[in-house]
Order: structure tokens, then C-alpha cells, then sequence
């Protein structure tokens, strides 16, 4: 423009010609209308990122379904409108998942969508630990029922068995009550299986920070032992 007095708009007009036909356009400013919505939860939701529940090899295993396919069930049927207490009889009655792990399915969605921290539950908060082990299922479940076994790995605490179902589920008060332990146990052939447990009731977040920690340890220690 400065050299030869043109308009702008000419001068435009004379640097695009001139452009190599191989420069690629300037790219189209971004529409003002936003985009269409997804069938996929975004990100933040998609369910069980970072901490979660049980994982989604036990929910499966146990459910029928992965994590996945149950947020996409629950949120068809309106789960998100729902109690927590309508959502876990729904799933118990209409799609025959065992009580347990309705309630699984249910706090993970919850915490999913945003109605529950990581973590949380109705009585308190909860953590979850799983491990698959290189042992027959009836071997991992005595682990924990028989108490001289259980004792070789979880030494110096205090469990009560409340209720168990041989080879498949097993509950415990631990340390006379002040919190509860939920274990899934699951066949993967003949010699390998899996754990999963929720340590439930915790008083707060630091507590089930502590116990996250403490599992992971001890069912390290419990695959070593039953590996050996």
C-alpha cells in the first residue's frame, strides 16, 4: 500500500494473486454456534476415570456388562433424576445384578455425574482395591475366611465375618465395627482369580486415603504368599 497508493482491498487483491498456489488458505474463524452434542459423556464424565469403584474387569465378570455399558443403560433410563435407593432396586430387579454390586454400579454413577465425591457413600466414605493372582479361587477365597491363612498376610487386625458365599463374596466388620470390608471374588480358569473388595463406612477422606494405601500393600503381600 505504502508503495504504490493502493486501497487495501486492491492490495489484497494483488498478494493473493501473487501467492504460491500451494499456500495453504487462511483457515474459516470459528462458527459462533456450538457443537452438536456428543452421544459419548464427555471426558469429566465418562465413568470411572482416576478413582472409582470396582474395576471394570470385576464389573463385568460379576454384572455382565463393563463400567461402560451400565453408565449408558442408567442414563437412558434417567438414573441421574433417580435416589440412590430406586437406582440400586432398579438394577437388582429389572436386570438381576446381585445386591453388592447394585450398589457398585450405583455410587459409580453417582460419583460419575457428579452427585458424589470419589470416594463417597451413603454411610461414610469408601475405597476399593482388586488383584488378579496366579491361584485357584477357592485358595484366594480362604485367604481371607481362614484365619491362621488370612494371618500369614494380614497380620494384627481384627476382622468379624458377618456373611459369605463360598468361592464367590465374602463381608467383615473390621476392628469390632468401626468399618466394614465387602469382597467379589471371581474365577478367571482354573488357576487364576481375582479380588476385588470395598473397604466401606471410612470416617472421612483421610482415612480412606490411609486405607487406599494400606490394601494395595497387603494385597501385594497376599498375591506374593499365594504365588509362592
Amino acid at each position: 500500500m505504502s508503495r504504490t497508493g493502493e486501497r487495501y482491498t486492491a492490495a489484497r487483491r494483488q498478494v493473493l494473486t501473487k501467492a504460491p498456489a500451494e499456500t495453504n488458505p487462511t483457515p474459516p474463524a470459528p462458527s459462533a454456534e456450538p457443537p452438536a452434542p456428543s452421544a459419548e459423556p464427555p471426558a469429566a464424565a465418562t465413568p470411572f476415570r482416576g478413582e472409582r469403584t470396582s474395576s471394570d474387569e470385576a464389573i463385568a465378570a460379576r454384572t455382565g456388562r463393563p463400567w461402560g455399558e451400565w453408565f449408558g443403560i442408567l442414563q437412558a433410563w434417567g438414573a441421574a433424576d433417580r435416589p440412590h435407593r430406586d437406582i440400586a432396586r432398579w438394577l437388582s430387579t429389572e436386570h438381576h445384578v446381585d445386591g453388592w454390586w447394585a450398589q457398585e454400579l450405583t455410587v459409580g454413577f453417582e460419583m460419575a455425574i457428579g452427585r458424589r465425591r470419589p470416594g463417597e457413600r451413603p454411610d461414610g466414605f469408601a475405597i476399593t482395591s482388586s488383584r488378579t493372582v496366579t491361584a485357584p479361587v477357592e485358595r484366594l477365597f480362604a485367604a481371607f475366611v481362614d484365619e491362621d491363612l488370612r494371618a500369614r498376610w494380614l497380620p494384627g487386625v481384627s476382622l468379624r465375618l458377618r456373611t459369605a458365599t463360598p468361592y464367590r463374596s465374602a463381608r467383615f466388620d473390621w476392628e469390632g465395627g468401626s468399618s466394614r470390608l465387602a469382597i467379589g471374588f471371581t474365577a478367571k480358569g482354573d488357576a487364576r482369580s481375582t479380588v476385588a473388595l470395598a473397604h466401606e463406612r471410612l470416617p472421612d477422606r483421610d482415612a480412606a486415603t490411609g486405607q487406599k494405601t494400606f490394601w494395595r500393600e497387603r494385597l501385594g503381600d497376599l498375591q506374593q504368599l499365594l504365588e509362592r
